[in-house]
């Protein structure tokens, strides 16, 4: 069991600059939240990526002013830096904070390459291409130097995170205010690198929030199995066994007390593992005691698979479906409180491709199944039929390799058993599995991000 803490909230642009804006009109200078986003992006510069000298990419707006008072922070703590400005500030208070600006200075076009390049050209307002000259700046530094982007990379859309051109990839991203959509999908994962967030303040409110941490609830000292959750597997097609050994195992590392597999198969993957026939497994679904069951990994959409669906309809045990049970949804919904699993191309099968308002797709398919759906990627989204959703950033590319979904259904099964609600318990499970993935690094198999869940979990 876990106990979930909200976590930081996600902004549309759109939403940042509202909230900008109230904190001006109540009274608050626009020049002030200039000069702490300054201040904070500095501070967050010399604690992350230090260095002796420094290129600062200043634009015309109030990003560029953001950019000419990092300058005068950075060279105050004496870093020799040069601002390279694409033309005079906008703004009252770009202009203002330009003014303060008394060390070097040359045009944009001529900016020398340095062993940190800040890069505060446009921030999150740009929603076209990068013009041509802007472009050919940024391909002439491309690997000249360490990168650090206000607030984004310059090219990178603020929304859904496409690449508008070829932004330069950033070491380091210094948020303002909040994390914006835009850093954490499409391309802007790989473009903003490391977050760093600096609180300008300006309250900020938002219905998509990032996953938290979820902080490790241990069982108390008179718990038997039962009291720590009752798993069924419904194991699917003869030789597709390994999958659902997988999200068994998995459910037992993730802390349920005991896991049955219903089915056919011989060879058991634990010695802690139970298995039952189906007619034996059916006679479970009435005992109070059962917390939850999975159903679709290595399951082929067959009559068997509709069988236990229907049963498990009527049951109204917490459900995790996953691979060939999502497959079954297309001919009916499940009755059942569930928590849907696809992975991209499982999603498009069933709710269409997810297109560029890949959360707002995935919003919708939450509405229409009554579900709570996990959509798994670099940017794992997680929505509720109530509108609800969270986005999981905490992981990495190895996590994309045979069975490493599976575990995950295993994960979300067990804190369900537990008496987790369903949205809680996609939120916490996703993160634990991202950090697993983190942990094992490369060359790991699903089998080991198995094993390493009580390690991951211990640290919790």
């Amino acid at each position: 069991m876990f106990q979930i803490d909200p976590g930081p909230p996600l902004v549309t642009v759109a939403a940042m600059r509202a909230a900008e804006a109230a904190v001006i009109a109540s009274g608050v200078p626009a020049l002030a939240l200039m000069e702490r986003a300054a201040a904070g992006a500095a501070r967050a510069i010399m604690a992350h990526l230090p260095s002796r000298r420094a290129t600062v990419l200043c634009g015309t707006g109030n990003n560029g002013g953001d950019g000419y008072g990092i300058a005068s922070h950075l060279a105050a703590a004496g870093v020799a830096v040069t601002v390279a400005a694409a033309g005079p500030p906008r703004s009252p208070a770009a202009a203002e904070m330009a003014s303060r600006w008394h060390g070097a200075a040359v045009p944009l076009a001529d900016a020398p390459a340095a062993p940190l390049i800040v890069d505060a050209l446009f921030g999150i307002g740009l929603d076209r291409p990068l013009e041509a000259d802007h472009q050919a700046v940024l391909d002439r530094l491309r690997g000249q130097g360490r990168v650090v982007a206000i607030d984004i990379a310059s090219g990178v859309h603020g929304n859904s995170g496409a690449a508008l051109g070829r932004p330069l990839a950033a070491d380091l991203t210094i948020a303002f205010g909040a994390i914006k959509l835009g850093h954490v999908l499409a391309d802007g994962p790989v473009l903003s690198g490391r977050l760093a967030l600096v609180d300008i303040g300006v309250p900020v409110q938002s219905a998509l929030a990032m996953v938290a941490p979820p902080r490790l609830i241990g069982p108390p000292r008179t718990a038997h199995k039962y009291d720590r959750g009752w798993v069924l597997m419904v194991e699917g097609e003869a030789g597709h066994g390994g999958a659902a050994g997988l999200a068994a195992l998995a459910a037992l590392r993730c802390g349920a007390g005991l896991v049955t597999i219903a089915g056919e198969g011989a060879a058991l993957p634990a010695l802690a593992l139970m298995r039952r026939n189906d007619d034996e497994t059916a006679n479970l679904l009435n005992d109070p005691r059962l917390g939850s069951v999975i159903i679709g990994p290595g399951m082929a959409a067959d009559a068997r698979a509709r069988g236990w669906l229907r049963r498990l309809t009527w049951a109204g045990k917490p459900l995790v479906l996953d691979a060939g049970a999502l497959r079954l949804l297309a001919e009916g919904p499940v009755g059942a409180p569930s928590v849907l699993t696809p992975h991209e191309g499982e999603f498009a099968q069933m709710f269409g491709p997810p297109g560029d308002d890949r959360i707002g797709a995935v919003q919708k398919a939450a509405r229409i199944t009554d579900a709570v759906v996990l959509l798994k990627g670099p940017a794992t989204i997680i929505a509720a039929p109530d509108g609800r959703v969270v986005i999981n950033t905490h992981n990495a590319p190895w996590l994309a390799t045979a069975g490493s979904g599976d575990v995950l259904a295993g994960m979300i099964a067990a804190l369900l058993a537990q008496g987790q609600p369903l949205f809680e318990a996609a939120c916490a499970a996703a993160w634990v599995h991202g950090d697993a993935g983190l942990r094992l690094g490369p060359g790991r198999i699903a089998d080991d991000l198995v094993a390493s869940l009580p390690e991951v979990l211990a640290k919790l």
